[in-house]
């Protein structure tokens, strides 16, 4: 027994293969259930009690050479299948060509514009949380409890703790940066803001806005004015015309909302401009004293203006587009028109 092992160990330091399923041949030969080592051990348990020492530390040898020996060879074969599928690969062929490409979301897209605007002109950006106490998002904006203004805005409360609420406004963050920076302050505050509405063709339970803030020394409405007329033809043509009309927010004093020539109609008349030709973008206003003193910021020193426009309201002039409640259902008909954008 011990000479048939012996040949055995010389048979498996000597193998040598050519192909994969020739190993697989001497796996089965040898380690197989009816392989010659099983056979082997089989015959080992008649074995005399004074030979299975020598002749079973033989036998484990021979078993462990040939496992070692298989795996060897398998490992070289695989090697070799994986360099020559890498070697058949041709890196120089044309990609598919039905590849669909992304876009950004056309709300992305005009915010975006918003910003770098603004940026031009020295505005930075200022971003919080959607979920705003009472003091932020009302009172310290000159809205205290039960003024009359909080019923311009339908609020979402948090039912847990009736001092929160889902923000109205992206004025809220204005107020931080009031409290924790000294002038001169020049920001924009882009964001998801949240109203209890009807949801239609032009309104919606969520919506998005940027709110800007400039306060200075000498800080005046013409620079508003200015400021406004610049982001409006910047952003919609250098033909673009405005006019201000007089408005009420609690927050500015004087308060106006700014109009721009309808785009869809060139100033014509149309639905969406309710045919007078002109389409209102956002409201602004020079920044009430109260709302300076509130944020601990000396309203005999510094002055400022505030401004706020709905970017919804801004994309559907840029892209003409009519109803909405488009920019919230992720239609793919509808986002693959941006792919370029």
């Amino acid at each position: 027994m011990l000479e048939k092992i012996n040949n055995l160990l010389l048979e498996v330091e000597q193998l040598t293969v050519n192909t994969k399923d020739q190993v697989e041949e001497y796996r089965i030969k040898w380690l197989s259930k009816k392989g010659q080592i099983t056979t082997l051990f089989d015959d080992f348990k008649g074995l005399a009690p004074e030979l299975k020492r020598d002749v079973g530390q033989k036998l484990n040898e021979l078993k462990n050479k040939a496992q070692e020996k298989i795996n060897l060879l398998k490992e070289k074969f695989e090697s070799s299948s994986d360099e020559n599928s890498s070697n058949d690969l041709d890196l120089t062929l044309p990609g598919d060509a039905n590849v669909n490409v992304g876009s950004r979301h056309p709300l992305s897209i005009i915010q975006n514009q918003i910003i770098d605007i603004f940026a031009r002109i020295g505005f930075t950006v200022s971003e919080g949380r959607e979920i705003e106490d009472d003091w932020h998002n009302f009172t310290a904006l000159n809205t205290p409890e039960n003024h009359p203004a909080r019923d311009m805005q339908d609020t979402f409360y948090v039912s847990l703790n009736p001092e929160m609420v889902l923000r109205t406004q992206t004025s809220s963050v204005q107020v931080h940066i009031m409290e924790h920076q000294k002038p001169p302050i020049r920001t924009i505050s882009p964001g998801r803001v949240y109203r209890n509405e009807a949801i239609s063709a032009r309104a919606h339970c969520q919506f998005h806005q940027v709110e800007g803030l400039y306060i200075d020394a000498k800080v005046s409405f013409a620079d508003l004015k200015q400021t406004l007329l610049y982001f409006a033809q910047e952003m919609f043509g250098k033909e673009t015309k405005i006019r201000l009309r007089p408005s009420y927010f609690p927050f500015t004093e004087p308060s106006a909302e700014m109009d721009i020539n309808c785009t869809l109609c060139k100033g014509k008349g149309c639905n969406v401009c309710k045919y007078t030709g002109w389409v209102e973008i956002l409201g602004c206003g020079m920044v009430d004293p109260q709302v300076l003193d509130n944020c601990k910021i000396d309203s005999h020193k510094f002055k400022g203006f505030a401004f706020g426009m709905g970017i919804e309201r801004i994309a559907m002039l840029k892209y003409q587009v009519k109803d909405l409640r488009l920019f919230f259902e992720n239609d793919v008909r509808f986002l693959k028109q941006f792919t370029s954008s």
